[in-house]
């Protein structure tokens, strides 16, 4: 085979290689021929005019990126350092391409300037007890913004705060004062609950002072149980009464005992 011959079939491969795309399903492909856009195309086998077309290959699929650290003052002038993760996807290939250079790199940008911005407006509190709220709030303005691109932000995620070590110590005082605060609640409540219950036994005794007898003895049999060699318990002398013969006057009759 001649020379140029072999050089026009390379030639031809290559031109037909070139003209040739496949698209996977998640993939389209926006074709601009001679400068002018024609539109997306795919997925599958594309065919294109050699020299005069070209493809630019953009993915359907969902993107998670992260948002850089940002430093952030709050409402109240705390300083904290706050990062997060967007996830988002191309809707409009078409925009994507024509309306921004490149909408990764734009999408991210105003992302970190819109958390900078809502978290400037919000206190170290709520940022760290509402996130979810704030969260919806980030969505909502960089989807909105971000639409004429033809991206659509499904979720924004703040990952995490970072505080000054003075403010975690102080954060973790208060924490701990609080607990004390319930704790304390906690024990009032259950002396309350105990002092009404107690009230109701006393005046259950009162009405039948067996009651109080029965009680001594449950007590004493409660402190036998443990290994005591000596009990002083208070008795009632009512109850020792029949047991104790007094020493008779001269006179006649007993000595009064003293209660």
């Amino acid at each position: 085979m001649p020379m140029y011959m072999l050089l026009i079939v390379i030639v031809a491969v290559f031109i037909l290689a070139s003209a040739i795309r496949v698209l996977n399903e998640y993939e389209r492909g926006v074709i601009f021929r001679l400068g002018r856009l024609i539109g997306a195309k795919g997925p599958g086998l594309i065919l294109l005019i050699p020299i005069i077309d070209r493809m630019v290959r953009i993915s359907l699929r969902l993107e998670t990126r992260d948002v850089p650290p940002q430093d952030v003052i709050t409402r109240d002038n705390v300083s904290i350092t706050v990062n997060a993760v967007i996830y988002f996807r191309v809707m409009d290939p078409n925009k994507a391409v024509v309306v921004v250079e490149n909408y990764l790199f734009a999408t991210i940008q105003f992302a970190q300037t819109t958390l900078r911005s809502v978290l400037g407006q919000v206190v170290l509190d709520d940022l760290l007890a509402e996130r979810e709220k704030i969260n919806q709030q980030l969505q909502g303005i960089i989807d909105r913004h971000t639409d004429p691109w033809g991206i659509k932000v499904a979720n924004v995620e703040i990952k995490h705060v970072d505080l000054p070590t003075e403010m975690r110590r102080a954060w973790a005082k208060q924490s701990e004062a609080e607990r004390e605060r319930r704790a304390k609640v906690i024990h009032a409540e259950g002396e309350y609950q105990a002092s009404i219950k107690l009230a109701e036994a006393a005046r259950v005794i009162a009405k039948d002072p067996i009651a109080l007898q029965l009680r001594y003895l449950q007590t004493l049999n409660e402190i036998a149980t443990e290994n005591n060699s000596t009990v002083v318990f208070p008795i009632p002398i009512d109850l020792v009464r029949p047991f104790i013969k007094l020493p008779e006057l001269p006179g006649g009759g007993e000595v009064e005992s003293k209660k």
